[in-house]
Protein backbone atom coordinates (compact mmCIF):
# COMPACT_ATOMS: atom_id res chain seq x y z
CA UNK A 1 0.00 0.00 0.00
CA UNK A 2 1.75 3.52 -1.04
CA UNK A 3 1.66 5.82 1.24
CA UNK A 4 -0.29 9.53 0.15
CA UNK A 5 2.29 12.21 -0.84
CA UNK A 6 2.03 15.70 0.76
CA UNK A 7 1.39 18.05 -2.30
CA UNK A 8 4.25 20.81 -2.05
CA UNK A 9 4.17 24.38 -3.51
CA UNK A 10 7.12 24.93 -6.98
CA UNK A 11 10.38 26.08 -5.62
CA UNK A 12 10.24 29.66 -5.61
CA UNK A 13 6.53 29.75 -5.56
CA UNK A 14 4.97 31.75 -2.55
CA UNK A 15 2.32 29.93 0.16
CA UNK A 16 -1.09 32.06 0.36
CA UNK A 17 -0.35 33.67 3.62
CA UNK A 18 3.02 34.86 2.73
CA UNK A 19 2.65 38.11 1.00
CA UNK A 20 -0.09 38.98 3.79
CA UNK A 21 2.33 37.94 6.82
CA UNK A 22 4.52 40.04 4.97
CA UNK A 23 2.84 42.71 4.72
CA UNK A 24 2.16 42.88 8.20
CA UNK A 25 5.57 42.39 9.27
CA UNK A 26 6.75 45.70 7.05
CA UNK A 27 3.43 47.71 8.11
CA UNK A 28 5.03 49.11 11.26
CA UNK A 29 8.05 50.27 9.50
CA UNK A 30 6.16 52.06 6.18
CA UNK A 31 3.42 53.31 8.50
CA UNK A 32 6.54 55.54 10.33
CA UNK A 33 7.93 56.04 6.86
CA UNK A 34 4.82 57.30 5.38
CA UNK A 35 4.39 59.77 8.94
CA UNK A 36 7.75 60.53 9.58
CA UNK A 37 9.72 61.29 6.27
CA UNK A 38 7.32 61.48 3.40
CA UNK A 39 4.43 63.40 4.87
CA UNK A 40 6.70 65.89 6.29
CA UNK A 41 8.88 66.37 2.73
CA UNK A 42 5.13 66.75 1.01
CA UNK A 43 4.17 69.18 3.62
CA UNK A 44 7.39 71.17 3.63
CA UNK A 45 7.27 71.36 -0.47
CA UNK A 46 3.88 72.77 -0.78
CA UNK A 47 4.68 75.39 2.51
CA UNK A 48 7.80 76.57 0.49
CA UNK A 49 5.06 77.97 -1.69
CA UNK A 50 2.82 79.80 0.60
CA UNK A 51 3.38 82.66 3.62
CA UNK A 52 2.92 81.00 6.92
CA UNK A 53 3.74 81.65 10.57
CA UNK A 54 1.53 78.89 12.79
CA UNK A 55 -0.99 82.09 14.00
CA UNK A 56 -2.91 82.01 10.62
CA UNK A 57 -3.65 79.45 7.76
CA UNK A 58 -1.09 79.05 5.02
CA UNK A 59 -1.19 81.88 2.45
CA UNK A 60 -0.61 80.39 -1.51
CA UNK A 61 2.19 82.96 -2.78
CA UNK A 62 4.04 80.81 -5.51
CA UNK A 63 7.19 81.46 -6.41
CA UNK A 64 7.89 84.43 -3.74
CA UNK A 65 9.88 82.97 -1.27
CA UNK A 66 12.10 81.05 -3.99
CA UNK A 67 12.72 84.53 -5.78
CA UNK A 68 13.10 86.36 -1.73
CA UNK A 69 15.17 83.33 -1.40
CA UNK A 70 17.71 84.08 -4.67
CA UNK A 71 18.03 87.55 -3.07
CA UNK A 72 18.89 86.86 0.27
CA UNK A 73 22.97 87.82 0.87
CA UNK A 74 22.07 85.93 4.66
CA UNK A 75 21.12 82.81 2.71
CA UNK A 76 24.12 83.02 0.58
CA UNK A 77 26.79 83.83 3.45
CA UNK A 78 25.12 80.80 4.80
CA UNK A 79 25.22 78.28 2.11
CA UNK A 80 29.50 79.88 1.79
CA UNK A 81 29.55 79.07 5.67
CA UNK A 82 27.99 75.53 5.12
CA UNK A 83 30.35 74.79 2.03
CA UNK A 84 33.60 76.10 4.03
CA UNK A 85 32.34 73.26 6.91
CA UNK A 86 31.95 70.70 4.20
CA UNK A 87 35.60 71.19 2.82
CA UNK A 88 37.40 70.46 5.63
CA UNK A 89 35.11 67.99 7.56
CA UNK A 90 35.05 65.53 4.32
CA UNK A 91 38.55 66.42 3.64
CA UNK A 92 40.32 65.83 6.92
CA UNK A 93 37.90 63.08 8.04
CA UNK A 94 38.24 61.01 4.75
CA UNK A 95 41.94 61.11 5.08
CA UNK A 96 41.93 60.51 8.97
CA UNK A 97 39.63 57.56 8.49
CA UNK A 98 41.31 56.19 5.55
CA UNK A 99 44.49 55.93 7.72
CA UNK A 100 43.01 54.74 10.81
CA UNK A 101 41.32 51.47 8.69
CA UNK A 102 44.73 50.73 7.26
CA UNK A 103 46.48 50.65 10.17
CA UNK A 104 44.07 48.32 11.92
CA UNK A 105 43.51 46.27 8.83
CA UNK A 106 47.36 45.63 8.47
CA UNK A 107 48.72 45.79 11.85
CA UNK A 108 45.94 44.78 14.05
CA UNK A 109 42.48 43.48 14.42
CA UNK A 110 41.90 43.83 18.08
CA UNK A 111 38.52 44.07 19.17
CA UNK A 112 39.34 46.50 21.85
CA UNK A 113 41.03 48.73 19.63
CA UNK A 114 38.04 49.31 17.76
CA UNK A 115 36.26 50.15 20.48
CA UNK A 116 38.35 52.97 21.58
CA UNK A 117 38.65 54.16 17.72
CA UNK A 118 34.46 53.92 18.03
CA UNK A 119 34.20 55.77 21.35
CA UNK A 120 33.73 59.61 20.79
CA UNK A 121 31.20 58.83 18.88
CA UNK A 122 29.10 57.49 21.40
CA UNK A 123 29.22 60.99 22.37
CA UNK A 124 26.53 63.20 21.44
CA UNK A 125 27.02 65.92 19.25
CA UNK A 126 25.79 68.46 21.82
CA UNK A 127 27.94 66.78 24.78
CA UNK A 128 31.03 66.61 22.35
CA UNK A 129 30.30 70.51 21.62
CA UNK A 130 30.32 71.25 24.77
CA UNK A 131 33.97 70.15 26.47
CA UNK A 132 35.22 71.01 23.50
CA UNK A 133 33.82 74.49 24.19
CA UNK A 134 35.42 74.05 27.51
CA UNK A 135 39.08 72.87 26.42
CA UNK A 136 38.94 75.44 24.16
CA UNK A 137 38.08 78.28 26.03
CA UNK A 138 39.99 81.46 25.50
CA UNK A 139 40.66 82.51 29.13
CA UNK A 140 40.26 78.92 30.52
CA UNK A 141 40.59 76.05 28.53
CA UNK A 142 43.31 73.78 29.00
CA UNK A 143 44.08 73.78 25.04
CA UNK A 144 44.74 77.47 24.98
CA UNK A 145 46.88 76.96 28.60
CA UNK A 146 49.31 74.96 27.01
CA UNK A 147 49.23 76.81 23.53
CA UNK A 148 50.60 79.55 25.74
CA UNK A 149 53.03 77.09 28.01
CA UNK A 150 54.45 76.78 24.04
CA UNK A 151 55.02 80.50 23.40
CA UNK A 152 52.59 81.18 21.23
CA UNK A 153 49.30 83.61 22.10
CA UNK A 154 46.03 82.23 22.93
CA UNK A 155 43.72 81.69 20.46
CA UNK A 156 39.87 82.67 20.05
CA UNK A 157 38.64 78.90 18.47
CA UNK A 158 34.88 79.96 18.85
CA UNK A 159 35.58 83.59 18.87
CA UNK A 160 37.65 84.07 15.48
CA UNK A 161 36.02 84.63 12.67
CA UNK A 162 38.41 82.67 10.64
CA UNK A 163 38.91 80.05 13.03
CA UNK A 164 35.50 79.57 14.12
CA UNK A 165 34.11 76.76 11.02
CA UNK A 166 37.75 74.69 10.88
CA UNK A 167 37.40 74.18 14.37
CA UNK A 168 33.40 73.18 14.70
CA UNK A 169 34.37 70.94 11.59
CA UNK A 170 37.67 69.17 13.83
CA UNK A 171 35.60 68.79 16.67
CA UNK A 172 33.21 66.78 13.97
CA UNK A 173 35.78 65.17 12.82
CA UNK A 174 36.59 64.19 16.61
CA UNK A 175 33.42 62.15 16.73
CA UNK A 176 32.77 60.77 13.82
CA UNK A 177 36.26 59.74 12.38
CA UNK A 178 36.09 56.52 14.58
CA UNK A 179 32.88 55.45 12.91
CA UNK A 180 34.01 56.17 9.32
CA UNK A 181 37.44 54.22 9.91
CA UNK A 182 34.95 51.60 10.74
CA UNK A 183 32.90 51.66 7.68
CA UNK A 184 36.14 51.52 5.88
CA UNK A 185 37.59 49.17 7.64
CA UNK A 186 35.06 46.60 6.86
CA UNK A 187 34.93 47.60 2.87
CA UNK A 188 39.19 46.69 3.83
CA UNK A 189 37.70 43.23 4.95
CA UNK A 190 36.32 42.14 1.72
CA UNK A 191 39.44 42.38 -0.44
CA UNK A 192 40.96 39.11 -1.03
CA UNK A 193 44.35 38.79 0.82
CA UNK A 194 45.65 36.40 -2.47
CA UNK A 195 45.38 40.42 -4.28
CA UNK A 196 47.94 40.98 -1.79
CA UNK A 197 49.63 38.57 -1.71
CA UNK A 198 50.46 38.51 -5.70
CA UNK A 199 51.83 42.38 -5.40
CA UNK A 200 54.43 41.10 -2.85
CA UNK A 201 55.46 38.31 -5.25
CA UNK A 202 55.48 40.88 -8.02
CA UNK A 203 57.88 43.16 -5.34
CA UNK A 204 55.43 46.07 -5.01
CA UNK A 205 56.19 48.06 -1.68
CA UNK A 206 53.18 49.12 0.63
CA UNK A 207 52.41 52.33 -0.99
CA UNK A 208 52.40 50.91 -4.53
CA UNK A 209 50.02 48.14 -3.03
CA UNK A 210 47.98 51.04 -1.61
CA UNK A 211 47.92 52.71 -4.56
CA UNK A 212 47.02 50.68 -7.26
CA UNK A 213 45.36 47.70 -4.80
CA UNK A 214 43.45 49.33 -1.83
CA UNK A 215 42.20 52.51 -3.52
CA UNK A 216 40.47 50.99 -6.80
CA UNK A 217 39.35 48.01 -5.13
CA UNK A 218 37.88 50.65 -1.95
CA UNK A 219 36.01 52.88 -4.62
CA UNK A 220 32.53 50.94 -4.04
CA UNK A 221 32.65 51.85 -0.01
CA UNK A 222 34.46 55.27 -0.42
CA UNK A 223 31.78 56.33 -2.58
CA UNK A 224 29.32 55.21 0.24
CA UNK A 225 31.28 56.87 2.53
CA UNK A 226 31.21 59.75 1.52
CA UNK A 227 28.01 60.40 0.05
CA UNK A 228 27.13 59.69 4.06
CA UNK A 229 29.50 61.82 5.46
CA UNK A 230 28.80 64.76 2.56
CA UNK A 231 25.07 64.93 2.90
CA UNK A 232 25.36 64.69 6.89
CA UNK A 233 27.68 67.76 7.07
CA UNK A 234 25.72 69.58 4.84
CA UNK A 235 23.31 69.01 7.77
CA UNK A 236 25.63 70.17 10.39
CA UNK A 237 23.24 71.95 13.56
CA UNK A 238 23.61 70.93 17.11
CA UNK A 239 27.22 71.56 17.56
CA UNK A 240 27.33 75.21 15.86
CA UNK A 241 23.75 75.90 17.83
CA UNK A 242 26.04 74.76 21.59
CA UNK A 243 29.39 76.38 20.71
CA UNK A 244 28.99 79.72 17.96
CA UNK A 245 25.26 79.82 17.59
CA UNK A 246 25.96 81.30 14.38
CA UNK A 247 28.58 83.69 15.55
CA UNK A 248 30.84 85.75 15.35
CA UNK A 249 29.39 88.18 12.73
CA UNK A 250 27.40 85.03 11.09
CA UNK A 251 30.54 83.73 10.12
CA UNK A 252 29.14 80.04 11.52
CA UNK A 253 25.62 80.44 10.57
CA UNK A 254 25.32 77.49 8.65
CA UNK A 255 22.24 76.74 6.27
CA UNK A 256 20.16 74.28 8.94
CA UNK A 257 20.99 76.88 11.90
CA UNK A 258 19.65 79.96 9.42
CA UNK A 259 16.27 77.42 8.85
CA UNK A 260 15.81 77.15 12.86
CA UNK A 261 16.09 80.75 12.67
CA UNK A 262 13.51 81.56 10.40
CA UNK A 263 11.11 78.78 11.26
CA UNK A 264 11.07 79.66 15.00
CA UNK A 265 12.42 82.58 16.30
CA UNK A 266 11.11 84.48 13.19
CA UNK A 267 7.80 81.94 12.89
CA UNK A 268 8.35 82.53 9.14
CA UNK A 269 7.69 78.82 8.14
CA UNK A 270 7.04 79.35 4.13
CA UNK A 271 10.63 80.76 3.59
CA UNK A 272 12.48 78.51 5.92
CA UNK A 273 10.57 75.90 3.58
CA UNK A 274 11.73 76.92 0.62
CA UNK A 275 15.30 76.66 1.90
CA UNK A 276 14.68 73.37 3.07
CA UNK A 277 13.41 72.73 -0.33
CA UNK A 278 16.55 73.90 -1.85
CA UNK A 279 18.94 72.13 0.25
CA UNK A 280 16.97 68.86 -0.38
CA UNK A 281 17.77 69.60 -3.87
CA UNK A 282 21.31 70.09 -3.64
CA UNK A 283 22.12 67.43 -1.53
CA UNK A 284 19.89 64.96 -4.55
CA UNK A 285 22.28 66.48 -7.53
CA UNK A 286 25.39 66.36 -4.92
CA UNK A 287 24.93 62.67 -4.25
CA UNK A 288 23.43 62.01 -7.94
CA UNK A 289 27.09 62.99 -8.97
CA UNK A 290 28.94 61.59 -6.50
CA UNK A 291 27.37 58.08 -7.56
CA UNK A 292 28.19 58.29 -11.31
CA UNK A 293 31.58 59.86 -10.55
CA UNK A 294 33.05 57.49 -8.49
CA UNK A 295 31.11 54.77 -10.01
CA UNK A 296 29.61 53.40 -6.92
CA UNK A 297 27.71 50.69 -8.21
CA UNK A 298 30.39 48.82 -9.63
CA UNK A 299 33.69 46.90 -8.40
CA UNK A 300 37.21 46.27 -9.80
CA UNK A 301 36.65 42.98 -8.63
CA UNK A 302 35.57 41.39 -11.54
Amino acid sequence: MTKPTTAHPPSGSRAPGDTRTALLFIAPAMLGYLVFLVWPTLRGVYLSFTSFDLLSAERWVGLDNYRRLVNDPVFWDSLGATLHYVVVNIGVQTVVALLIAVLMHRLTRSTALRGIVLAPYLVSNVVAGIVWLWILDTQLGVGNEVIELLGFDRIAFFGDASWAIPTIALVNVWRHVGYTALLIFAGLQSIPPTVYEAGRVDGASEWRMFRSITLPLLRPVLSLVLIITVVGSFQVFDTVSVTTDGKPANATNVLQLYIYDLAFDRLQFGYASAISVALMLVLTVITVVQYRLMRAGRSDLG
